[in-house]
């Protein structure tokens, strides 16, 4: 389902999402958990991670780097529950997009977002990129992810993020699902809209909910990114701003990525608390998870015959 490029769209009038209480924009907030699922040998790697850390531009390393995988370990021990007690005080839900290896190590967080109402969504199983393996390690890892999810929070995640994908990994999620008989409702591998589309082959049809790329803190560690927190909050309020003001007649969503070794850091965390203040100030804006998002739309623009 990755054959065909999706360039058309829906045009000049897009479908009203008819958002719950005819809020004029809705807001998914995503909570990536990749710590310890990234690149090193201690995981069986040839080399170390080198992306999305506080050093970028490193060289890969044929033996574990003590430094980065440290700067990841930030995420898991420190970060992600300062964003969860930033999420509990507006009372907000996200969904966590975790790595399968990653809650197998650190389970205690992801109980902890489940627990708060927070969704949590597949990371798949490791946090590298699936056009390097093959299709039975990709298989593999499906169910490794499932499984470890499930051990943490007693369900299997509903919806689907590989990140770092090949052209084969929608179509073998989709499969492996389909063997478990588990419910998929959505998958976000892919940028390129601003409100949730189907996708249609001879099994039917397929949610994908766009992620997002730019309003996310990842661009503290890829340039051009951002240098400060006022910069990140800046971005993140005009994006907000623009399609507020676009929801009086044509409402969409937004996305917000978030990286628990990143934006946890207090000085981006300020950056996060006042974008989250800022929202907070709007009564017509829906901040939901993703599965809330799919069910919604489902029910609204149910899919064609």
């Amino acid at each position: 389902m990755f054959d065909k490029r999706q360039l058309r769209g829906y045009g000049e009038h897009p479908p009203n999402p008819k958002w719950p209480n005819g809020a004029r924009i809705a807001l998914s907030f995503v909570v990536n958990y990749e710590e310890g699922g990234e690149n090193t040998p201690d995981n069986g790697d040839e080399f170390s991670e080198v992306f999305l850390n506080e050093t970028p531009g490193g060289l890969k390393k044929p033996e574990r780097d003590m430094n980065m995988e440290t700067q990841y370990e930030y995420g898991t021990r420190v970060g992600v529950w300062r964003i969860l007690r930033l999420f509990a005080e507006k009372n907000f839900k996200f969904t966590c997009y975790a790595v399968g290896r990653a809650v197998e190590l650190t389970p205690e967080p992801i109980k902890a977002m489940s627990d708060a109402g927070h969704e949590i969504a597949s990371h798949n199983y490791r946090w590298i990129d699936y056009a390097q393996v093959t299709p039975e390690v990709e298989r593999a890892h499906v169910h490794a992810c499932i499984k470890a999810i499930k051990d943490a929070c007693g369900k299997a995640p509903r919806g689907w993020y590989t990140g770092r994908v090949s052209t084969r990994s929608r179509q073998i999620v989709r499969e492996e699902y389909e063997k478990l008989g588990l419910e998929l409702l959505y998958d976000c591998d892919a940028y390129n809209d601003e409100l949730p589309y189907y996708l249609y082959d001879s099994k039917g049809s397929h949610l994908v909910i766009p992620y997002t790329l730019d309003a996310n803190d990842m661009k503290f560690c890829v340039p051009p990114g951002f240098s400060s927190p006022d910069g990140f909050f800046t971005y993140l309020k005009n994006t907000f701003d623009i399609l507020y003001a676009e929801g009086e007649t044509s409402p969409k969503f937004m996305n917000i990525g978030l990286h628990c070794r990143l934006v946890g850091k207090p000085g981006r965390a300020a950056a996060l608390k006042q974008f989250l203040d800022y929202v907070s100030q709007f009564k017509d804006v829906w901040v939901c998870t993703r599965e809330e998002m799919a069910r919604h739309w489902m029910k609204v623009h149910p899919p064609s015959n």
